[in-house]
């Protein structure tokens, strides 16, 4: 049998084309299982419980990192995508299919509640709840600043345990989603709010869950840096 010669470049746009579908696949799963655990202790009268909503949170990111994180690093948010692109872990040039991945895929899985169990909980959408906009604004900016500072030193600082990433990101969204969701939503990503937001029609502050993560993760970046002499984490260059 003679081998198929595949170019080198059509072999590089396949893999990075399993990437962007895994990143939309995987933020669907995320907004999905997240949001609709929302809906459904709603519908339920409250039976999920707060706790159980933020524990559903953890649980599926740290399934998905485990999950995809071979495959397309498992960023599943924008505000992730861009820190990773400011730390130089991250080419350029897959920065935009990565975003529009996520977002495509938590508008599809909003739209798929939506029609399953209809104009519940809001859809889960993330609004401040007795906080002003500023307020609001700085609580999701130190949230998703100690999101990113978790996810960086976990699953890119070599120092750091291996295997663990995965359960250290997920904990990290369940106590900040337990102890901060009822007062911002605790979204740190806005993808995970946009879907909620188109198809609630809920627009309210929706802003702040745009720019708060995307500030808190470069802020993370940035301290990291210095944390770290420019991300120099070998043992033996400290």
């Amino acid at each position: 049998m003679h081998r198929v010669f595949i170019p080198e470049q059509p072999k590089k746009i396949k893999h990075q084309f399993r990437e962007i579908l895994a990143e939309g696949i995987g933020t669907y799963i995320l907004v999905f299982v997240g949001t609709g655990a929302i809906m459904v202790n709603e519908l339920n009268g409250g039976v999920i419980t707060l706790l159980g909503v933020c524990a559903i949170f953890g649980g599926i990111v740290t399934a998905l990192v485990y999950g995809l994180g071979h495959i397309s690093q498992a960023h599943l948010n924008p505000a992730v995508t861009l820190g990773f692109w400011a730390s130089g872990f991250f080419p350029k040039h897959r920065v935009l299919p990565y975003i529009l991945a996520q977002c495509l895929g938590a508008i599809a899985a909003s739209f798929t509640l939506l029609i399953t169990l209809g104009r519940v909980g809001n859809l889960g959408a993330t609004l401040p709840n007795g906080l002003n906009s500023l307020q609001t604004f700085i609580l999701e900016t130190i949230i998703t600043f100690v999101l990113m500072f978790v996810i960086i030193g976990a699953a890119r600082d070599e120092r750091s345990p291996k295997g663990f990433a995965g359960l250290a990101i997920g904990l990290t969204v369940t106590c900040e989603a337990a102890f901060m969701g009822p007062m911002t939503g605790a979204s740190m990503n806005p993808a995970r709010s946009l879907g909620p937001a188109l198809f609630s029609g809920i627009w309210d502050a929706h802003w702040v869950y745009w720019i708060a993560p995307i500030l808190g993760a470069q802020l993370a970046v940035i301290v990291y840096r210095i944390l770290s002499n420019g991300f120099e984490c070998s043992p033996d260059r400290r």
